[in-house]
């Protein structure tokens, strides 16, 4: 259980970096201001994020206070130092890529020009000093104070992405066999889901880069593959949903019955996608068999009536082809079958 979960775990780390980085400064002896800067923007989302990152502020840092010390010798405290060591720093450092260090990097340069008054040589290596200290003080309390678990947060969004996928296949499918596609906002619906998708896809990564530090256990390991497998079916729907919306489909040679037909496997598809305990693999594949023989049936009669000319497909072969395909999705989905994820919340 997460107590300080109304304001966030990075907060509370935060807070806890600078507090332990103020005290080792003062501890010291040391100006604990510039360290604290450092810490404030070292707690990442990983520990990983932390050290990659860490390691690129150092070098940044020193090159900012290198020049605000080299502009205070020559200009003293004035507007013009301020000015060129701010710009100088920025320059060198987005030359260098080291951009993650840039921001820290400023700021240490223009806040030098305040503080530093004599003994030049001296505050240069104090500055490296204690930006080593925010960065040391803010990977530790990264990785031991409430390390962060992303797999309950990538569990809920990729239910949530599954639950309203199914709506949108019903949604969509129902809206182009009655004509009224251009009435439902397919596009928007499915923006918003693609962005949903990237940033559990992002969830995922940070996942990845901390289990270098705090590994899983076989079980959630399995877990976690599981989900990752799920989103990446689930990213596929999307993209057959999105060639149905990019295809204007205005008139259907089907018959109520033909179309009674596919409605009830997209019933059914969505529902499986919707509860897991409804998801068999008999009834799946019958069901799949019964809108594939319909895929060729209708391929057959399309090459009789015109044989010569197949550059453009007719609507019904579209809608079938991307039913079956978004079909054996969701059969992906589930191929998994080695893992079940418990219906509990992963801890």
């Amino acid at each position: 259980m997460r107590y300080f979960s109304f304001i966030g775990d990075r907060t509370v780390k935060t807070g806890i970096a600078v507090f332990l980085t103020a005290l080792v400064c003062q501890w010291i002896g040391w100006p604990p201001v510039f360290a604290v800067i450092t810490a404030i923007v070292t707690v990442e989302p990983t520990v990983s994020d932390s050290i990659k990152k860490g390691l690129i502020r150092f070098p940044a840092s020193a090159i900012g206070s290198a020049f605000a010390v080299l502009f205070i010798s020559l200009f003293g405290n004035s507007a013009l130092t301020y000015a060129l060591a701010a710009v100088c720093t920025i320059v060198t450092c987005f030359r260098l890529k080291l951009h993650a260090g840039l921001l820290v990097a400023t700021l240490t340069a223009v806040a030098m020009v305040e503080v530093i008054h004599t003994n030049l040589l001296v505050a240069f290596f104090i500055r490296l000093g204690t930006t080593t200290i925010g960065l040391a003080v803010s990977t530790l309390v990264n990785m031991f104070i409430l390390p962060p678990k992303y797999r309950l947060h990538i569990f809920k969004r990729v239910t949530t992405i599954r639950m309203d996928t199914a709506n949108l296949i019903e949604h969509t499918f129902q809206a182009i066999l009655e004509g009224k596609q251009e009435n439902i906002p397919v596009k928007e619906n499915l923006s918003k889901m693609d962005h949903a998708v990237l940033q559990t896809e992002q969830l995922s990564r940070f996942q990845k880069d901390e289990a270098k530090f705090h590994p899983l256990l076989k079980s959630e390991q399995e877990q976690f593959e599981q989900l990752q497998h799920q989103l990446s079916s689930l990213r596929i729907i999307h993209y057959h949903l999105n060639n149905l919306t990019r295809n204007p489909i205005t008139e259907l040679s089907w018959t109520e019955r033909e179309k009674n037909t596919i409605m009830k496997a997209v019933y059914g598809v969505t529902k499986r996608l919707q509860e897991d305990e409804s998801y068999a693999v008999t009834v799946h594949q019958r069901q799949l068999k019964e809108i594939t023989d319909l895929f060729w049936e209708d391929s057959e009669a399309t090459i009789r009536s015109n044989p010569t000319s197949l550059t453009n497909f007719p609507p019904e072969l579209i809608i079938l082809y991307e039913l079956v395909s978004i079909y054996h999705m969701v059969e992906r989905f589930y191929s998994f079958d080695h893992v079940k994820i418990k219906r509990a919340t992963p801890n």
